[in-house]
């Protein structure tokens, strides 16, 4: 495994990270397909045995439970100076005034919910989970910058949101000198390249570290495109990120995804991921995994350097796509 620097920060990362909404109490939240903690933790131990010493979680996961069930795995595997913990927030946990959002309140709540559920008296990376239209990036910015000086978080990170909003989130952050972003976790994929127009151009610009999440089209990549799965049976979001007005150019590149591993002679996750991980200013791929093989082959995605060729084949069937996931 290959650390390398998240950013323009000194805080070294490995060229994975686990995504952790796979791990959660099934009957909490809408995500059926979780794991429950006995079936999560021997991932998670995997995990930290490949080398990956980065884990990236969230508030709302599993209404919390995907917190818990990472924070008492990493107390249990790992030492917390040497490895880097990650969550979010913004969304609701329940319909109340005050509760989810962005604003100083619901920063300041947040933030110590998820240490007590995670068991640690600091997060490396604290990341806006999407954009806030109802509480100015003043309050959000402003209250983040304390949350760093508390010692409750060392960096901050965002996700999914225009390129102008984040560009202003960065400019504001300069003009009144607080804590700046030093992440954007965005939706990148063979299927979903509209990030390259924008987001990517500045995030290189800006010297932001790229984590994109669903790298494999959540199992599209990885299978034939008619193949379903339990996750994608019962994940209602994940039906949203891929409509059928593109379907037919999503499917001619699932079946380039095919032909470039089977010429190779690997599975087609580890040419869809090695695809995403080779694209410039990506630093850690957020996978997924639910079973063994899962994180084997993204280890191993590692080391595949797809040629000219390889990228032409692979890339030539994307046609436009509507922005989603920014909601």
């Amino acid at each position: 495994m290959h650390y390398t620097p998240l950013g323009k920060t000194g805080l070294k990362v490995s060229r994975l990270a686990l995504g952790c909404m796979t791990y959660g109490v099934p009957e909490r939240g809408n995500h059926a397909w979780t794991l429950d903690e006995a079936q999560s933790r021997p991932l998670i131990k995997q995990a930290l045995e490949h080398g990956i010493n980065f884990f990236d979680t969230a508030n709302s996961y599993s209404d919390g439970t995907s917190e818990e069930i990472v924070g008492r795995a990493l107390r249990d595997f790992a030492q917390r100076d040497e490895i880097v913990i990650a969550t979010k927030v913004y969304f609701k946990s329940r319909n109340a005034p005050n509760i989810g959002g962005l604003s100083r309140k619901a920063i300041f709540n947040e933030i110590d919910n998820s240490l007590r559920r995670l068991g640690t008296d600091y997060v490396d990376l604290y990341q806006i989970h999407r954009w806030d239209y109802e509480t100015p990036i003043e309050e959000t910015l402003e209250a983040l910058h304390d949350v760093v000086k508390a010692g409750k978080a060392l960096h901050i990170g965002a996700s999914s949101m225009h390129a102008w909003q984040f560009a202003k989130a960065l400019y504001t952050s300069r003009a009144n000198g607080w804590t700046p972003f030093v992440s954007m976790q965005n939706h990148l994929n063979l299927i979903n390249r509209e990030e390259e127009r924008e987001m990517l151009p500045l995030c290189r610009d800006a010297g932001i570290a790229v984590l994109p999440w669903s790298p494999l089209a959540r199992g599209k990549l990885t299978r034939d495109w008619d193949q379903g799965s339990a996750r994608a049976d019962s994940d209602a979001y994940g039906k949203t990120l891929y409509t059928e007005r593109t379907a037919d150019a999503d499917r001619q590149v699932v079946e380039a995804v095919a032909r470039v591993a089977a010429a190779r002679g690997v599975p087609r996750a580890q040419i869809a991921l090695a695809w995403v991980a080779q694209t410039a200013g990506v630093v850690a791929p957020l996978v997924g995994a639910s079973k063994p093989q899962h994180l084997d082959d993204a280890v191993a995605a590692l080391s595949i350097t797809l040629s000219a060729e390889e990228l032409a084949l692979l890339e030539a069937p994307y046609v436009p796509h509507a922005v989603v996931g920014f909601e």
